[in-house]
């Protein structure tokens, strides 16, 4: 077997803007406005740099993008890896360069095995064909031999819910339907690479945990995935090499976590500390505004990385306008992944229940050592009251730190040195007792 599964190197792709795509057949309207055109193009001029009102505003004769600059990484076989990054980062024109669907401007790439992909809803499908007959195509395209696709067409079908539809053309399916077939297909016809781009973005709850599982199956079976999404829990699940891509380059390539925690914490632009000075921009109502939130370690310091078995403190600090409200500040707390792990109320007994005065307030929450996992922590802050309800205002990503473990071996991760899965990661007592196994007496 190769020891390269996936090889880029230099790649490049360039676009001219406001070139739309090439109709396969030109219709008669096509071959009418193309002669009322050659004379003006044997002057040099077309539509492309001509106004139909006399002037021309840019002496540019074409405009070009480059939506993938000199892109170079290699895949292992059985790598499981995401794609991640902006809208435009050119993550999906890299697939579809990966799928020969879109050539290279520039650079090479080399596929080891048989590819499979989904690129979006009914991609590989004809239209007109039925879904057990686009089963049966794609499997073909693949080079597979027609008892090797008998062999998997009812899980195949079993796995997409369209068993009642198989029949019927495909351009009656919905979305939905049509996308789960099409990763059911992309999925069960046994490509060693398997290429896939936002297949999340469409069904519902349980066929997206169907897929998420089906594609740890695939990398568990020693198979090479692609995976490109924006939802950061399952680029996390899946992968554990990332590569962050922005402006049609590779910006990092590393070990999951890390590069989901630099993406979210450069993507969101958060700190371990903001302030608001002009009172009238600043987070809130006419009843309290937001005036500053820290992430402080234990002695005081602001801190922007904690470790693992101390605690962090979250200080709020704001500003009520106008007296006689019950007000309780609140923070929540998400990680790398997006998930949402708890949300905490002031418990402060000076103020449970008792209306403030105007003033300044700070309030700090503390949250204990060996809770937290590592990653990157995202703090969204509030304040709400009660009687009249009312959510002041909810910062929903205004300040993020570093959760990282401690080397020495004293932590709820004792000597155990891989990926450590979990959203919390608690220092729990144990209790084990050992009774001495006696010993047989032989006759």
């Amino acid at each position: 077997m190769s020891e390269i599964a996936i090889q880029v190197e230099g790649l490049s792709k360039r676009y001219r803007i406001g070139q739309g795509a090439q109709p396969q057949y030109k219709t008669l309207r096509d071959l009418l406005a193309s002669a009322l055109l050659a004379p003006f193009r044997r002057l040099g001029l077309d539509d492309h740099n001509i106004s139909p009102y006399g002037n021309n505003p840019t002496t540019d004769k074409y405009k070009h993008i480059w939506a993938l600059k000199d892109v170079s990484f290699n895949v292992k076989p059985g790598e499981v890896v995401g794609i991640i990054g902006p809208n435009g980062a050119g993550k999906s024109t890299l697939l579809k360069i990966l799928t020969r669907i879109t050539e290279p401007t520039e650079g090479s790439i080399d596929l080891y095995g048989r590819v499979g992909s989904l690129l979006e809803v009914g991609t590989g499908f004809h239209k007109e064909l039925t879904g057990r007959e686009n089963v049966y195509l794609n499997g073909a395209i693949l080079g597979m031999k027609r008892a090797e696709i008998n062999g998997k067409f009812d899980e195949i079908v079993a796995f997409s819910g369209v068993e009642k539809f198989i029949d019927t053309p495909v351009k009656y399916y919905s979305s939905g339907m049509q996308v789960r077939l099409a990763f059911a297909v992309a999925a069960h016809l046994d490509p060693e690479i398997l290429l896939v781009d936002e297949v999340l973005a469409v069904g519902d709850a349980a066929f997206q945990r169907k897929c998420l599982n089906k594609m740890e199956d695939v990398g568990r079976e020693g198979r090479t995935v692609i995976f490109v999404s924006h939802h950061m829990p399952s680029i996390t699940r899946l992968c554990e090499r990332v590569i962050l891509i922005d402006g049609g380059q590779i910006l990092r390539d590393g070990s999951a976590h890390q590069v989901v925690g630099e993406y979210l914490r450069v993507g969101l632009g958060t700190t371990p500390q903001r302030e608001w000075d002009d009172l009238e921009s600043a987070p809130g109502n006419d009843i309290v505004r937001l005036r500053s939130v820290r992430v402080k370690a234990k002695q005081g310091e602001v801190v922007n990385t904690i470790d693992i078995r101390h605690p962090v403190g979250i200080e709020l600090g704001f500003e009520v306008l106008i007296a006689g409200y019950v007000m309780y500040p609140g923070f929540t707390i998400h990680n790398d992944e997006g998930s949402w792990l708890f949300t905490s109320l002031d418990t402060d007994p000076t103020w449970r229940r008792s209306p403030r005065p105007a003033g300044r307030f700070v309030s700090t929450g503390w949250i204990p050592g060996n809770l937290l996992a590592e990653g990157t922590m995202i703090v969204g802050v509030s304040i709400w009251s009660e009687q009249p309800q009312i959510l002041h205002f909810y910062e929903r990503e205004a300040v993020a730190f570093e959760v990282v473990e401690s080397p020495d071996g004293d932590s709820a991760r004792v000597d155990y040195t891989q990926q450590f899965p979990g959203l919390v990661r608690p220092l729990l007592e144990w209790d084990t007792k050992y009774a001495e196994q006696k010993k047989s007496v032989s006759r």
